[in-house]
């Protein structure tokens, strides 16, 4: 397991300074504009909330206002300066004028992919609104930029109202037309694969289901995800550009599959997970596998490693008895295994840990991965695979940022491993993860390094891999814990130490939450079923460790909707699988306070 990584930010002087420089000789007024000339900016007062933005970390406010009845305000944090930006067709070869009304400190107001020198006007300190102007002229080919406004990391909310961008419009041309060869494959129980040809001028697509919109997608491709079992759905595509939407492509029909017995492979309703030292020793001792008391339902041994970073080839040493005094034969070893599955436990081998950097940038490196991970498991004779990828493991490349679509060769690598791994061994094969809470529900305010770049490029990178594979995934336990502030759906920042910290994250998991902010781009919850929450089990294991009457806290809100604090959740899930925590070791060494606070809750 790890710790938390802080975001990089740039030194504010520095970028004081650089803005100074870029800001000096633009931020004239302009003459008038000519009669032909427009306003470009749409919504530049807010009257219509956010329609034509994108602003994330932004809402409309009624007060204060510059005009009309509405206003920008957005509130940068510790890692995000709250930036808001719309794009805006023009005409080449053609001067606009950017102007705006901000309150705050450290506000800008900019314009970028010009075509020739970018611009921003900013304000160091404007406590009533002040004006803001700067001017551009566009390159020979430039049709598009994008105007923006945005704060300053960690220096308060700013407000904007009344943002214009003056200039000859650009052509708008005509929406495409409607896609063709839409077809539907590869239906599960909850999910259905789309597909059709490309549509000439096309930009982007809406995919509908019965009628409605859910997401709209830069590719010729998606899966829809969120169905009902044993359902027929109804399925068309639009292609979109600058100019608007086409119609609608024929209709498709695709059925859903009926699920199996609960694709749980077998656990109890409510199951106790539990890492097992197995390739190492710590300051909490060495045990035995046939040690492990039987309230532990998934054992993950802990850790197969790679040979390198990018090898993909994991070896799985056991603890020599020179560093784990005690430690059992082989033979021993695997008896012992076999004993737990005759009893009903589940045991696996974890990949990865804090040391264990994976990163399957091959295809290569990917049959490497199955082939070795493979070797594993028949000689251990094991039930299955926990990928707890942590440090530098998985990122996404610059510009992808589709979580439903994803494209860096290490997300992709590893989606297709494990989808070979789970048709080799069979529904049987019990899957898991552990993530840490950056991989997963960070990705609610910033996805990879995000569409202007900048941002820490692991931000919420576990959530293709986890979508991709939610139909086969048996337990998704993320560690809540050696985590920083986390924004959950309430819009409040939730920190460890108490119950408060694992309903929010706990609640995103089983409610769903939009990826970067973007309400039309949510990530589907997962079942209660394939929920556990992820403890430290002593003050040693790790940072967050919580008392026993702070986890029964968190169960019973999240289980019964009872003791949920300050914070309201989006339900109550009687079938939330269970608990997890690092470590089995750690646990005996605290007199085995964690599972007796599961076995004392669940019985």
């Amino acid at each position: 397991m790890d710790r938390a990584r802080p975001h990089a930010r740039r030194p504010l002087a520095a970028l004081l300074t650089a803005t100074a420089l870029a800001a000096a000789g633009v931020t004239a007024l302009t003459p008038a504009a000519r009669a032909a000339d427009a306003d470009l900016a749409r919504n530049g007062g807010f009257e219509t909330g956010l329609d034509g933005w994108s602003c994330p970390a932004g809402t409309t406010v009624t007060s204060p206002v510059r005009s009309g009845a509405s206003a920008l305000k957005a509130t940068p944090a510790g890692s995000d300066n709250a930036r808001c930006a719309q794009t805006v067709t023009v005409k080449p070869d053609s001067s606009y004028t950017l102007s705006g009304y901000v309150r705050g400190a450290y506000v800008h107001l900019g314009a970028s992919g010009t075509g020739t020198t970018d611009v921003s006007a900013w304000t160091q300190s404007a406590p009533d609104w002040q004006k803001l102007t700067t001017t551009f002229r566009t390159g020979p080919s430039t049709t598009r930029v994008t105007i923006y406004t945005h704060g300053w990391y960690g220096t308060g909310a700013y407000h904007a109202d009344d943002i214009t961008l003056t200039g000859p419009g650009g052509e708008t041309g005509r929406p495409p037309a409607p896609p063709t060869g839409l077809t539907a494959s590869g239906a599960t129980a909850t999910s259905v694969s789309l597909s059709w040809s490309p549509a000439a001028g096309a930009t982007s697509y809406a995919v509908y289901r019965d009628g409605a919109k859910v997401r709209t997608v830069t590719g010729t491709s998606t899966t829809v995800t969120g169905l009902s079992p044993s359902t027929a759905y109804a399925f068309q595509v639009a292609a979109l550009n600058d100019a608007g939407e086409s119609a609608r492509s024929a209709t498709v029909t695709a059925t859903t599959t009926t699920p199996d017995s609960g694709g749980d492979s077998g656990l109890p309703d409510h199951a106790l997970v539990g890492y097992l030292h197995a390739s190492f020793a710590n300051g909490s001792g060495y045990t035995r596998l046939a040690d492990v008391p039987d309230s532990w339902d998934v054992i993950d041994l802990a850790f197969g490693e790679p040979t390198s970073v990018t090898s993909g080839d994991i070896r799985f040493e056991r603890c020599p008895a020179a560093e784990c005094p005690g430690v059992e034969s082989d033979a021993e070893f695997k008896a012992a295994i076999r004993a737990k599955q005759a009893a009903g436990k589940k045991v696996l081998i974890s990949i990865g840990g804090q040391n264990g950097q994976v990163r399957l940038t091959t295809t290569a490196a990917r049959d490497t991965f199955v082939s070795s991970v493979s070797k594993i498991i028949d000689e251990y004779g094991l039930d299955g695979l926990d990928i707890d990828f942590e440090g530098h493991s998985l990122s996404l490349d610059t510009g992808d940022t589709d979580f439903r679509n994803p494209r860096t060769p290490v997300i992709v690598n590893l989606i297709s491993a494990l989808r070979t791994l789970k048709a080799r061994y069979g529904d049987d094969f019990v899957l898991t993860m552990a993530p840490e809470t950056f991989f997963v529900q960070l990705g609610h305010q910033f996805y990879g390094s995000g569409p202007w770049g900048g941002q820490d490029p692991r931000a919420g990178a576990y959530l293709p891999v986890i979508h991709a594979l939610r139909d086969d995934l048996t337990l998704l336990h993320v560690q809540d814990y050696n985590s920083g502030p986390i924004m959950g759906l309430d819009g409040q920042y939730h920190s460890m130490g108490g119950a408060g910290f694992h309903i929010a994250m706990t609640d995103m998991l089983l409610t769903g939450f939009p990826v970067a902010g973007d309400a039309n781009n949510v990530f589907p919850p997962l079942r209660p079923d394939q929920v556990a929450i992820g403890m430290p089990a002593t003050v040693h294991a790790g940072n967050g460790h919580v008392s026993p009457a702070e986890v029964v806290k968190t169960l019973d809100c999240l289980t019964k909707g009872t003791d949920c604090g300050s914070y309201t959740p989006h339900g109550t899930w009687p079938a939330l699988r269970g608990l997890m925590t690092w470590s089995i070791n750690w646990d005996r060494f605290g007199g085995w306070e964690f599972q007796r606070t599961f076995d004392g809750y669940f019985g």
